[in-house]
């Protein structure tokens, strides 16, 4: 009987193809506005995650994230230094500043200022050059994304002079790191340098950076450097965490998307549900003679929901194959640089589909599941 149903499936090639249409395209929608939303709000955390050696963030107890956060006086460093459990700390310094490219516009820059000593707070990987190369004089290492908003493709940007409010420096590497949630172009530098390079008041120290001694946690430390300094600290999973949580509470962000993967399921049920009661009402005649010669309801059913399954996994694998496709087209793009798919987005989608494939099919059901089987020879 299954196999009856599926020939009366693809017997009907433009029905069979717009349900499977419906399926991909609602699929497609879904997964990939979900796939963008993960990516992009975890964008939030790319602070914390270019600066992979700290497993403790120290910050004022009024900052909230990486972007978002209050100076502390320099002694703060030398109190967490002095609590137990902390192997190292250094200071961390991030603030902005204005570059006059060569052309004479004016670029608004992110300046990240590492451990002068061991270049804490880098990126762990440079796209060009070494982290050694930061040890020269007005030294800094723009990141790979914001280098091609400065720089066309045939210019190398090592070596490149910029004027950062009004002082001179040199690009001597490019770093590879994670892009910030708005783009923002990122130089790092020395924290020397950066404070010579950003002016402003008399606190400057943004963050410190912890590394925990051997036998201790990263919670342990972080909740007796609280204690200890009246400091705020983080693990590197929390403060990661609430850079995401920021975007979410404080952007239109969740809704935007929202509303786009609500449309999708909408677009699917519409599409779906009309294209197969469509189909079962030009069938009614051949599921009447089936009744007719014996088939109860329960085969009926059977029969539809095969038809259905068919239909939904096949367009299910085109629509998660559509935005696989659409990532690795624009992986190449500055903005979708390291997007992925998390596998629970295909997950969700699948449920979602599932779920419009019942309602639909429900919907369908109900005018095979009336029909009487004397109706056929009428």
């Amino acid at each position: 009987m299954l196999w009856i149903a599926i020939r009366m499936l693809t017997g009907d090639a433009q029905k069979f193809y717009g349900l499977l249409f419906g399926i991909a395209f609602s699929t497609l929608l879904i997964t990939q506005q979900m796939t963008i939303f993960v990516n992009l709000v975890q964008r939030g955390a790319s602070g914390v995650y270019n600066a992979p050696e700290a497993e403790v963030w120290v910050m004022d107890p009024v900052s909230r994230t990486t972007d978002v956060s209050y100076a502390m006086p320099p002694t703060a460093l030398d109190k967490v230094r002095s609590v137990q459990g902390v192997e190292w700390a250094v200071p961390h310094l991030r603030a902005v500043a204005n570059v006059r490219t060569k052309e004479g516009d004016l670029e608004g820059v992110g300046v990240i200022g590492v451990d002068d000593a061991t270049l804490i707070g880098l990126p762990a990987r440079m796209a060009k050059g070494d982290k050694s190369v930061l040890f020269a004089p007005d030294a800094v290492a723009v990141d790979d994304t914001g280098s091609l908003r400065f720089f066309p493709p045939e210019i190398d940007p090592v070596g490149q002079r910029l004027e950062l409010n009004d002082q001179r420096a040199v690009i001597r590497g490019i770093a590879d790191s994670i892009p910030s949630f708005t783009s923002t172009v990122v130089l790092y530098t020395r924290y020397s340098n950066a404070l010579n390079f950003v002016p402003g008041t008399r606190n400057r120290l943004s963050f410190v950076l912890v590394g925990v001694s051997e036998g201790q946690t990263p919670s342990e430390v972080a909740a007796r450097i609280e204690r200890e300094t009246g400091l705020k600290a983080r693990t590197r999973e929390e403060f990661a965490q609430a850079g995401i949580d920021f975007i979410i509470e404080n952007t239109g962000i969740p809704t935007n998307f929202g509303i786009t993967v609500f449309l999708g399921f909408v677009v699917g049920v519409a599409i779906v549900g009309l294209t197969f009661s469509l189909f079962i009402r030009d069938n009614i005649k051949q599921f009447g003679a089936l009744k007719a010669i014996g088939v109860t309801n329960a085969k009926i059913v059977r029969m539809v929901a095969a038809q259905a399954g068919l239909v939904g996994l096949i367009g299910y694998a085109l629509g998660v194959i559509g935005t696989v496709v659409f990532i690795l087209a624009f992986s190449a793009n500055p903005f979708f640089k390291g997007f992925y798919i998390p596998w629970q987005v295909p997950l969700i989608s699948l449920v979602a589909v599932a779920i419009i494939l019942a309602i639909t099919g429900f919907i369908a059901l109900r005018s095979v599941l009336k029909t009487e089987p004397a109706a056929v020879f009428r």
